[in-house]
Parts: C-alpha cells; sequence; structure tokens
C-alpha cells in the first residue's frame, strides 16, 4: 500500500512539473491526458479514486488517534503500537499529499485551459485588428485619392468657370460689335435709301428740263 501512494505520489508531482515547467511536447501530452481524464467515464472514475482515498486516509487518522489515547490510558508505548503508528502516519501523511497534488494538478489544468483558450481568443483579436488595421490603410488610401481627384477636379471646375467667363465677355463683345455693325448698316440702308431718292429727283428734273428745252426749240 505504502509502495503504492509512493508511486502515486510521484507521478502526480511529475505530472504538475509537467504542467509547470514546458518540455518540449510533454506539457501537451499531459493536458491532453487530462483532458482525457476528465471526459467520459473518467470523472466519475477521478471521483470514485478520491473518495476512496479519502476514507482511507480518515481510517489512518481515526487508527493513529486510538493508538495515542491507548498509549496516554497505558502511560507507555509498545513496539507493536510504534510500528502502527508511524504506519498509518506515513499512510495518512502520503494520502493527504496525494489528494492535495490531485486537486493542484485539477486546478492546473482547468487555469491552464482557460490560459489556452485566453490566447487563442487573444490571437484571434490580433488577428481581427490586423484586418482592421489593413482595412483602414486601405481607407485612407481611398480618400487620399478621393482629395486628390477633388483637387483636381476643383481646379478643372475653376479653369472651365474662367474660360466661361472669357467666352462671355467674348460674346458680350460680339454683340456689342454686331450691334454696332447692324446699327451702320442700317444707317446706310437710309443713306442709300435717301441716295436714290435724290437720284430720282434729280433724274426727273433732268428730263423735266429735257422736256422744256425740246419744246423751246
Amino acid at each position: 500500500m505504502i509502495q503504492l501512494l509512493f508511486l502515486v505520489l510521484f507521478a502526480e508531482g511529475a505530472v504538475a512539473f509537467l504542467l509547470m515547467v514546458k518540455i518540449g511536447l510533454l506539457r501537451e501530452l499531459v493536458m491532453r491526458g487530462l483532458d482525457q481524464l476528465k471526459t467520459g467515464k473518467g470523472p466519475a472514475t477521478v471521483k470514485t479514486l478520491a473518495c476512496t482515498m479519502s476514507v482511507i486516509l480518515l481510517s489512518s487518522v481515526t487508527n493513529i488517534l486510538k493508538i495515542q489515547n491507548r498509549t496516554a490510558k497505558l502511560g507507555t508505548v509498545t513496539p507493536m503500537d510504534q510500528v502502527l503508528w508511524r504506519t498509518h502516519l506515513l499512510e495518512a501523511s502520503l494520502i493527504g499529499y496525494s489528494l492535495f497534488l490531485a486537486f493542484i494538478i485539477d486546478r492546473m489544468h482547468h487555469y491552464m485551459r482557460k490560459l489556452i483558450g485566453l490566447r487563442t481568443t487573444v490571437g484571434a483579436s490580433k488577428e481581427e485588428v490586423e484586418k482592421l488595421r489593413k482595412e483602414h490603410s486601405k481607407i485612407k488610401e481611398k480618400e487620399e485619392k478621393v482629395s486628390k481627384e477633388m483637387k483636381l477636379l476643383q481646379e478643372e471646375i475653376s479653369t472651365l468657370t474662367n474660360n466661361l467667363k472669357k467666352l462671355k465677355l467674348e460674346a458680350e463683345e460680339k454683340e456689342k460689335r454686331t450691334a454696332s455693325a447692324e446699327a451702320h448698316v442700317s444707317a446706310l440702308q437710309k443713306q442709300a435709301e435717301d441716295l436714290l431718292l435724290e437720284y430720282d429727283r434729280l433724274l426727273e428734273d433732268n428730263q423735266n428740263l429735257q422736256s422744256q428745252i425740246a419744246f423751246r426749240g
């Protein structure tokens, strides 16, 4: 019994050591073994072993107390009682250490699983942050391109506005020239009409003179 308890204690110590110190792939193997132990019928088996060891611990403690009470009544300790007392004390100590290490291993496994989950979540969050940063940089680049295009469009609009103003001024000047040319043409037409009237009058006077001269002759 004591040899088995020593073996269990050493095994639990090795498991706890491998959980605390990462040596190659041994920690992962231990974690997988504990995961399998906590699935299926594993938890029920572990609880049964823990209850059995607890009963043995209580029995050893009870025997220790009985031996102490018997020794107190007799006033002396027999060699048999000394051997039994030391045996029960060693068993109780080994069982207590084994149960304590089992509890420590269970808690370490639980918190390491949480830590692995948190690391996975943090890794996923980092990837999302990197994606968001890349998207943000792309959006910034697009904004810069759009701002440059907007500046170019504004420059083109200002150039077109200036050209439009120039064209309006030229059109107004052409309209003024056209109006003055039309006025000049109308004035020339009026002069031509006046000249035609004067020509008709002079022609009529000439005919009258010719007819008078012919009548006198």
